[in-house]
């Protein structure tokens, strides 16, 4: 159905988790410039509005002052010092968020190129669920995925049976 459409993996669980929950009559504010998902939702119907790159752990004002109906975060709060704050300032009553898992066998991604390219926070699946019920959201329904390599070592057979991505669809309380 999806073959050969999406360069990840990712992109075809998280559009099919997107589509289970989001309606295309709905308006999105997707945290994060816009991006070849960004793009993959507009080709699927989604009205989708991408924030330009504002540092979010200072300025959640393009946040606060959303009309959208629904927020989007996909990879994105890994990279916030503080996305306890960016949550609370949502007007929406719906969103979706993934992030990566914590992998007991390997340290946190950090681009060695790019100061912004790094993980402040991997999560484990308890802290990104308390972390939403604390600031009012209400866990519907969540998904865990593995994500495989095709390189040899402990590390890529670890990857198979893994999970490494974690998305969750919670309304506003």
């Amino acid at each position: 159905m999806y073959e050969g459409q999406f360069p990840h993996k990712r992109y075809k669980l998280t559009l099919d988790f997107l589509k289970n929950h989001i309606s295309t009559n709905e308006s999105i504010l997707d945290l994060g410039i816009r991006n070849p998902f960004s793009e993959i939702m507009e080709s699927h119907g989604y009205n989708i509005e991408n924030t330009k790159g504002e540092d979010l752990d200072f300025d959640t004002s393009v946040i606060s002052n959303s009309k959208a109906e629904v927020i989007t975060a996909f990879e994105i709060f890994e990279h916030l010092l503080n996305p306890f704050t960016v949550l609370q300032s949502m007007n929406a009553k719906k969103i979706v968020i993934s992030v990566p898992l914590r992998l007991w066998f390997s340290s946190a991604y950090r681009s060695k190129t790019d100061m912004w390219d790094r993980h402040y926070h991997e999560f484990e699946d308890w802290q990104l669920d308390w972390l939403l019920e604390k600031t009012g959201w209400k866990i519907i329904d969540r998904q865990k995925w593995t994500n495989p390599t095709k390189k040899i070592g402990i590390r890529p057979i670890l990857r198979r049976f893994t999970p490494r991505y974690y998305i969750v669809y919670a309304e506003k309380l």
